[in-house]
């Protein structure tokens, strides 16, 4: 298991992060979504043992990670923008990672090379952006680590080699259980593969959740009344996150029971009543809107 517990950090004046508890599941893939400089990638190099906190224990099975050279053995980072040592090759960097890792897997490595068509003799710094990064999951995959945390780990592939890559990772969590901590700015990648979504921002930690409880929580509702507006005291007990007129028809954002939200409707007998089902990016949107992150219409 992989946890913080009341974790802060600080960059001169600046707070990076503040009290931030965190805890990710054995063999599960985990979705770390945020507005911009929520704190993301700090949170990401404290887990990968590459920044130590000021305050806090960050700690894998509760062993700590900075400075940690047998639990860092099992972790595999790729960065936003994937490094590797300057004119070295793929088969280079591929002799050095066999070095740090002892779960190395050669005949992996040259089945993964040969799935992608990677020429192991070329420079990387001569590859596109695209390019560089299938390299680095070919690397982090025939690295065999228990924990794989990625940064935008898809930016820059094509639609066949991201279905490619998600079908390895899914493979490798169901195959050995290993787990995956992913940031990134595209939900809709995230809500295919994710168990669990934390939501992050301003550095702080405003909620983590099995991705199927966070959509059971909220709800898109369509309603109409033939005198055209909701009751007064269904909006107070629905207490909408978001309201907006199309038409005759109201849309609500709400949370709560489905249940408990469809009875309150239909006892105010609507002429239309729909519940309809939100995306991850939905979901976040109005999250954020209630904490203040809203989306404002800019007229240039």
């Amino acid at each position: 298991m992989i946890e913080m517990k009341e974790v802060s950090k600080k960059f001169d004046r600046f707070t990076a992060l503040e009290k931030v508890n965190l805890s990710i599941q054995k063999g599960s893939i985990y979705g770390l979504i945020g507005s911009n400089g929520a704190g993301k990638t700090t949170l990401i190099k404290l887990l990968a043992g590459i920044y130590r906190q000021d305050s806090g224990e960050v700690t894998i099975n509760n062993d700590p990670v900075y400075e940690n050279i047998s639990i860092k053995q099992k972790i595999f980072y790729i960065p936003d923008q994937p490094y590797f040592f300057s004119q070295y090759t793929t088969k280079q960097m591929a002799r050095f990672y066999k070095s740090c890792y002892p779960g190395w897997e050669e005949d992996r490595f040259q089945r993964l090379a040969e799935l992608f068509e990677v020429n192991l003799n070329k420079k990387i710094h001569t590859f596109s952006k695209g390019w560089q990064r299938q390299i680095a999951f070919i690397l982090a995959l025939s690295s065999n680590p228990e924990i794989l945390i990625l940064d935008e780990p898809l930016d820059g592939l094509d639609p066949v080699v991201r279905k490619k890559v998600k079908n390895l990772l899914i493979h490798d969590v169901a195959e050995r259980e290993m787990t995956i901590l992913i940031s990134s700015h595209n939900l809709r990648e995230l809500e295919d593969i994710c168990d669990y979504i934390g939501i992050i921002h301003k550095g702080t930690l405003l909620m983590e959740k099995e991705l199927d409880d966070l959509k059971a929580d909220i709800h898109k509702i369509q309603v109409a009344y033939k005198d055209g507006t909701p009751p007064d005291k269904l909006l107070l007990n629905l207490n909408p996150l978001h309201t907006e007129k199309r038409g005759s028809v109201y849309l609500f954002i709400v949370r709560g029971e489905e249940a408990a939200i469809t009875k309150q409707i239909r006892q105010t007998n609507p002429v239309i009543f729909d519940l309809l089902p939100l995306t991850l990016e939905e979901i976040f949107i109005y999250e954020m809107g209630d904490i203040g992150y809203a989306i404002q219409n800019v007229m240039v």
